[in-house]
């Protein structure tokens, strides 16, 4: 019995590595994410069992303790199993967590990277979240930390030229109000909002007023002098 922690990219089904399609060709069972765009799935034999255990801000439709013991519980009684999570599994995919519960049952495991939208969503668009002289540095930080912590682990005062923040839209005026600590209030900053799909969409504006805008989920947000020099970039594409 193998599990495979498969990412399953950005959005786009058709980002999902080649790899990735291989170990879904010869799937017993797949368990996914409400990330993972269900397109992807199709790579998966019609006799393979498909288990939504997916986890939305505020809507948990299982806690992730349920989901590692679902895993193994399948792995238990399946050769192959695909465990298919959003974006990338380490990458704020807590994919380490199911490693560590795989390890205490003794189940052998193979991880399989995927494009995480923190690059995915950007790069797509044609927006580098690096370039020469204006950004040689970037930070990916979550926007929304586990509750049951004792104390946060995010304390905003990054020094990166580029900072990127996953799951921040539910906090966005908190943790902007956060960052203008450390950076003006007219830093540039740009939404992406359903990245590498067909319905993405964008929404530019500073640390000082993007909390003012209306955004919506799933939907990263990029800020920096890169956002700035990317709209030329986004003008000569329209």
């Amino acid at each position: 019995m193998v599990v495979y922690l498969i990412g399953a990219g950005p959005g786009d089904a058709d980002l999902i590595t080649l790899k990735a399609v291989k170990a879904l060709n010869k799937a017993d069972v797949v368990l996914y994410d409400y990330l993972a765009n269900e397109e992807i799935l199709a790579h998966a034999p019609d006799t393979a069992e498909r288990i939504y255990v997916g986890k939305k801000a505020g809507e948990h439709y299982k806690t992730q303790d349920e989901i590692n013991e679902l895993i193994i519980e399948q792995a238990k009684s399946h050769e192959n199993v695909v465990r298919l999570k959003g974006g990338d599994p380490f990458v704020f995919g807590r994919g380490g967590e199911e490693i560590l519960a795989l390890m205490e049952h003794g189940i052998k495991f193979v991880v399989i990277p995927g494009v995480t939208s923190a690059i995915g969503a950007p790069t797509s668009l044609g927006l580098p979240v690096t370039h020469r002289a204006v950004a040689t540095s970037v930070t990916f930080v979550t926007g929304h930390e586990d509750p049951t912590k004792p104390e946060s682990q995010v304390h905003w005062d990054y020094t990166a030229d580029t900072l990127i923040i996953l799951m921040g839209i539910g906090n966005i005026r908190k943790n902007t109000d956060e960052i203008m600590k450390y950076r003006s209030a007219d830093t540039p900053v740009c939404a992406v909002e359903s990245g590498t799909l067909p319905n993405q969409n964008l929404v530019f504006g500073t640390l000082g007023d993007i909390a003012d805008k209306k955004i919506n989920t799933p939907a990263i947000l990029i800020i920096g002098d890169v956002v700035r020099m990317y709209k030329d970039i986004y003008d000569y594409q329209r």
